[in-house]
């Protein structure tokens, strides 16, 4: 696959692999980091192995999705989960550091050099604030709002719709706004 690898000046994104597990597991584990994720924090290593498995398996018309490391160490996941929607998670303690916002930029980046989307997508829980702070930074702009789209363990939540116009990034190219 090409461009199977993108580099930051502080991070690498890779496709993933069977070793990432434990290191997927911590992030895959971590309530806190699980909050606003579409399921309950993973239970067992067996649940991060399944995972894995999908994502390692995930068609490359379907889905563009990366491992994300810093200092040799897999911090958590980004990408097109299922394209063109995006998708990121990371480890708590690699919160607050811009980390989330360089990587994003160089995905987006990519995305909108390889596809012929007119526009990138995200979904948000309206509680996850730092998320919806992130987007917005990186051009991103609310198309709407639905209550109760998931299920997550025994609690519906709510979302909210964001897009990312192919216009809007060639403008803005990551810089923070």
């Amino acid at each position: 696959m090409e461009d199977a690898i993108v580099r930051t000046e502080r991070l690498l994104m890779r496709r993933a692999e069977v070793r990432d597990l434990g290191a997927l597991h911590a992030v895959l584990s971590n309530a806190q980091a699980m909050r606003y994720w579409s399921t309950p924090p993973h239970t067992s290593l067996h649940q991060s192995r399944e995972w894995l498995k999908a994502m390692m398996a995930s068609p490359e018309a379907e889905s563009d999705d990366f491992v994300v490391e810093h200092e040799g160490q897999v911090i958590g996941k980004a990408g097109f989960w299922r394209l063109p929607e995006i998708g990121y998670i990371f480890h708590p303690d690699n919160w607050g550091r811009g980390l989330a916002f360089e990587c994003l930029s160089a995905l987006i980046e990519r995305a909108f050099r390889r596809y012929d989307f007119e526009k990138l997508l995200a979904d948000v829980d309206p509680r996850n604030a730092a998320s919806l702070k992130l987007l917005a930074k990186l051009g991103f702009v609310e198309t709407g709002r639905e209550p109760a789209t998931i299920m997550v363990g025994d609690e519906w939540c709510d979302s909210i719709y964001l897009a990312l116009e192919r216009d809007a990034w060639r403008g803005n190219e990551g810089r923070p706004r």
